[in-house]
C-alpha cells in the first residue's frame, strides 16, 4: 500500500505559525482511515515553536535557499533558514524510509507551497514559487500536490498502485 506524506495542518493538527490548522476533510480523512498518511509539519520538525512569528522566503526563491544562496526570515529580519532546511530534510528522510512517492502539502506556505509563496516582503503578496520542503522533495522525484490539487494526487496514487 502506497503511503502519502501530508502537511499535518491539513489533517487538523494545530501546527501552523498562528497555532491554527487548515483541516481538509473528505479524501484526506479517507486516506488517513486507510492508514496511508504520514503526517508532518516541516517547520515544527525543524525545531520551530507553535505559535511562531511568520516567516517568508526572500524573493520566494526556495531553490536558492537549498543551494545556500538565499534565506528564510521573519519580519524582524531573524534568519530561520536552518530550521526550514532541517524540516525539509526530515520530510525527505520520512519519504525515503516509507518509500513515499506522493506528497500533499499546504499551498502558500514557505515550507510547503506548491505553486505560490509570499514574496518575502511581508505584504501578503504571492508569487509563483515553491516552499523549501516542496522543492527538496521535487528534487528527489517525489510528486508534490497542494490541497487544491487533491483529485490530481488521488489520480497519481491510483496510477502508482496500478503499476505496482
Amino acid at each position: 500500500m502506497q503511503k502519502i506524506l501530508v502537511s499535518a495542518c491539513l489533517l487538523g493538527e494545530k501546527v501552523r505559525y498562528d497555532g491554527g490548522d487548515c483541516r481538509q476533510g473528505g479524501l484526506l480523512e479517507q486516506l488517513q482511515r486507510e492508514g496511508r498518511i504520514i503526517a508532518l509539519c516541516p517547520e515544527v520538525a525543524g525545531g520551530l515553536p507553535i505559535p511562531r512569528p511568520a516567516a517568508e522566503i526572500i524573493d520566494g526563491d526556495a531553490d536558492a535557499v537549498l543551494r545556500g544562496n538565499n534565506r528564510v526570515q521573519r519580519e524582524n529580519g531573524a534568519d530561520v533558514t536552518d530550521a526550514f532546511v532541517e524540516g525539509a530534510e526530515k520530510a525527505l528522510a520520512l519519504c525515503i524510509k516509507h518509500k513515499v512517492q506522493i506528497a500533499v502539502l499546504k499551498e502558500g506556505s514557505p515550507s510547503c507551497g506548491v505553486t505560490r509563496v509570499n514574496d518575502g516582503t511581508f505584504c501578503k503578496h504571492k508569487v509563483s514559487g515553491t516552499g523549501v520542503t516542496t522543492k527538496l522533495l521535487q528534487r528527489h522525484a517525489i510528486a508534490v500536490f497542494s490541497e487544491e490539487q487533491l483529485s490530481h494526487a488521488l489520480q497519481a496514487l491510483t496510477e502508482l498502485e496500478f503499476v505496482q
